[in-house]
């Protein structure tokens, strides 16, 4: 089946698989296969022609990025459970030692794709004048450029070492890059082993003069061994990259939880080896070396014949070169901004104020913390910071608000994986401010994102509030599609004090009104939805689930979308990555369908709507947001959203708007088959293929003050209303 005919038929025939209907673990997809599959559609990115040249270089850094965290955080948890001779299968059956099995064969063969797609990317570069150049083809002008930029700029920062007895073989951290070297001095014969380790603070790629010609640092730092090792000439040399076991352990019981993670860091720091990369054709003696100081098995081992660190080719990607990038885009301020000369508290009391990032812009964000940071009326701000950029507006925003005396509550979460020591410096920086800074629960990371400004007007407090589905990252938030409602909506406001209340004095939350919020209640009232639409389906009337997210993997709710399936009710899913569910197989799952959205934006907001007997699209809908993917750790571990959206003009532009875009998306679109492929419809000569991106980035109407209405996408086949 072609994606085409099954978005013009969204619910075809169902099959029937040889094997019968799945029965226990066989009714779910392997969480850690999944997401291996989602890094293959990214890297597919890198080969389709409709992206441009440099932008299609930017899926082969983000994969190979993608697969070294995936390394230190999944496989090492993985290895420890091997280590522990844990044997328990997972929700799909697999033991931990039969995954790692279908993990290594699937990722050799992405790596081996990786460097394929870069070695044809490489050749078109070349075509359009962009040169990543071998020592042999640098000229003489260059290689006088290159001497003084070693000089100058490298070899200041590099400690090359001899490994012998007296100089012990270093500690390579988590992503080191190294050289070893085998040498032998000029007179005499003298051999020499030696370890070169390259800082990650410098540059990887070299421009030379000229700004389209570069040479790989590597390729610098054998051009000028002789400044490093006098008197000794290279024999034999290799490059190898380490990667290490980043997650974290905490002592629940931790008194200061900003030292213990702080000690934790450092723990993470010099963490097992998880894999080794190394240039095929090594020196063996070179090899064995590494492997023996390293301590890792020759499983662990990736021989690469060709570049390493690939996560680096973002370096090449050439702000110069506009031609071979995404044609620019400006977010849009929202109109109703704008016709109040960019003040937020009016426009929020307008009425309720939805924007779909990155389309509208982020600065909005920041512009409600800046304008309550300065009103003399604002008494009081609270905000939950998970993620944010290192000079963060927001910190500032608040930094400031602490110190014109406004009382500021901060709620850090310390445990936001590969962010935590930027967690500690932001926090740090909000006490000396004079913010009430707190860390929530050190069994649950706090992942909700919510913002609040409490405002005199007249006799009365305001509470003005924001949700968002996104980090209050301004530079991630540039790429990645999430949504932001602003509203001083009284019961939304409560809600959010009540949930403030709970972050920093552990008062479970009562009376919650249009709120759940999980570890409590979140997974509970989500399945009591779930089930509520499958009796509208069994009652005969329009049954329809709509939802958005990165993944799922959660089993009850899985389960319970196998049910309502089963009852009846039409269940679209846009899942971009780790997906456990079986869709369109007859008996279990005929009325589900997954697809996956890969492109120029990177979609991230949570989205789940409930036909509530009318079917979707419907102003009778029950439409919500959240913070939330549905898995184990989201709806169990963490503190996590999900707001109800009642206000008609906010729901219809969800509904009519963002989510019909989403379902009818060709352009970027990949679909879920029974057995777990994903199929992609993408035909030579074919550029009116729907594309969300593309429709929201040319829609300004969509913005602003209200709704543009169903029309402006095309028409689902299964809406009603």
């Amino acid at each position: 089946m072609t994606q085409a005919n099954f978005l013009r038929n969204p619910f075809p025939e169902a099959k029937e698989l040889p094997s019968g209907l799945p029965e226990g673990p066989a009714r779910f997809f392997n969480r850690e296969l999944s997401w291996l599959s989602f890094n293959w559609r990214v890297l597919d990115e890198a080969r389709n022609a409709r992206v441009p040249l440099l932008e299609r270089l930017r899926f082969v850094s983000i994969s190979a990025a993608n697969l070294d965290e995936f390394y230190t955080v999944r496989v090492a948890g993985l290895r420890e459970l091997v280590r522990e001779g844990n044997t328990s299968p997972s929700d799909d059956g697999l033991t931990a030692a039969e995954q790692l099995s279908l993990i290594d064969a699937d990722a050799r063969r992405l790596m081996s794709a990786q460097q394929g797609v870069w070695n044809r990317l490489r050749r078109e570069m070349e075509e359009q004048g962009i040169m990543i150049l071998s020592r042999s083809n640098i000229t003489r002008a260059e290689e006088e450029f290159l001497r003084k930029h070693f000089e100058d700029n490298v070899l200041p920062v590099l400690s090359p070492l001899a490994i012998d007895p007296a100089h012990p073989f270093p500690f390579i951290p988590n992503a080191g890059f190294s050289l070893a070297l085998e040498l032998a001095r000029e007179t005499g014969g003298l051999q020499m082993q030696a370890l070169l380790p390259i800082p990650a603070q410098l540059q990887r790629f070299i421009p030379l003069p000229g700004g389209q010609r570069f040479l790989r640092l590597e390729d610098l730092l054998l051009m000028h061994l002789s400044s490093l090792f006098p008197g000794y000439r290279d024999t034999g040399h290799c490059a190898f990259r380490v990667l290490r076991d980043s997650d974290l352990e905490v002592e629940e019981e931790a008194e200061d939880l900003v030292r213990e993670f702080e000690t934790a860091l450092k723990r993470r720091r010099r963490g097992s080896v998880i894999r080794l990369k190394i240039t095929r054709g090594a020196p063996d003696r070179l090899r064995r070396l590494i492997m023996e100081e390293l301590e890792v098995d020759s499983d662990e081992v990736v021989e690469v014949a060709g570049l390493l660190g690939m996560a680096d080719l973002g370096q090449l990607v050439l702000d110069s070169r506009r031609d071979l990038l995404w044609p620019s885009f400006n977010p849009r301020v929202p109109e109703r901004v704008r016709d109040h000369h960019g003040d937020m508290f009016a426009a929020i009391r307008q009425k309720d104020m939805l924007l779909h990032h990155p389309y509208e812009t982020f600065d909005m964000v920041v512009r409600f913390l800046q304008q309550a940071a300065r009103d003399p009326n604002v008494l009081a701000i609270k905000q939950t910071l998970y993620r944010t950029s290192r000079d963060s507006p927001i910190v500032e925003a608040l930094c400031e608000a602490a110190e014109a005396g406004k009382s500021v509550t901060a709620l850090v979460e310390l445990k936001a994986r590969f962010d935590e020591a930027a967690n500690i410096r932001q926090s740090r920086r909000l006490e000396r401010a004079g913010a009430h800074v707190v860390y929530g629960f050190v069994q649950y990371k706090t992942h909700a994102k919510i913002s609040t400004v409490v405002r005199r007007e007249g006799d009365t407090l305001v509470t003005y509030t924001h949700y968002g589905t996104g980090n209050y990252h301004p530079i991630t938030a540039r790429i990645y599609t999430d949504l932001s409602l602003f509203t001083c909506d009284a019961a939304l406001g409560r809600d959010a004090t009540k949930v403030f209340n709970y972050l920093s004095g552990y008062v479970q939350p009562e009376g919650l009104e249009n709120l759940s919020i999980s570890p409590i209640d979140l997974k509970e009232n989500l399945l009591a939805l779930i089930a509520r639409e499958a009796e509208y389906a069994r009652l005969g009337r329009p049954a329809a689930i709509w939802a958005k997210m990165n993944s799922i993997i959660e089993t009850d709710v899985i389960e319970a979308l196998y049910a309502a399936s089963n009852a009846g009710v039409k269940i679209s899913l846009v899942i971009r990555g780790i997906c456990g569910i079986r869709p369109g197989i007859k008996g279990l799952s005929e009325n589900i369908r997954v697809k996956s959205i890969i492109g120029r934006y990177l979609e991230h907001s949570r989205i789940v709507c409930f036909g509530n007997g009318h079917g979707l699209p419907s102003k009778k809908a029950r439409v919500f947001f959240s913070s939330a993917d549905w898995m184990v750790r989201n709806l169990s571990r963490r503190v996590e959203t999900l707001v109800e959206c009642r206000n008609e003009t906010v729901k219809a532009q969800i509904t009519s708007q963002i989510m019909a875009a989403n379902m009818a998306d060709e352009a970027q679109s990949w679909i879920l088959q029974p057995d777990g492929r994903f199929v992609r419809y993408l035909p030579d000569g074919r550029d009116d293929l729907f594309n969300c991106h593309r429709f929201f980035m040319e829609n300004p109407s969509l913005s602003g003050r209200g709704t543009a209405g169903a029309r402006d996408v095309p028409a689902l086949t299964h809406s009603a209303d």
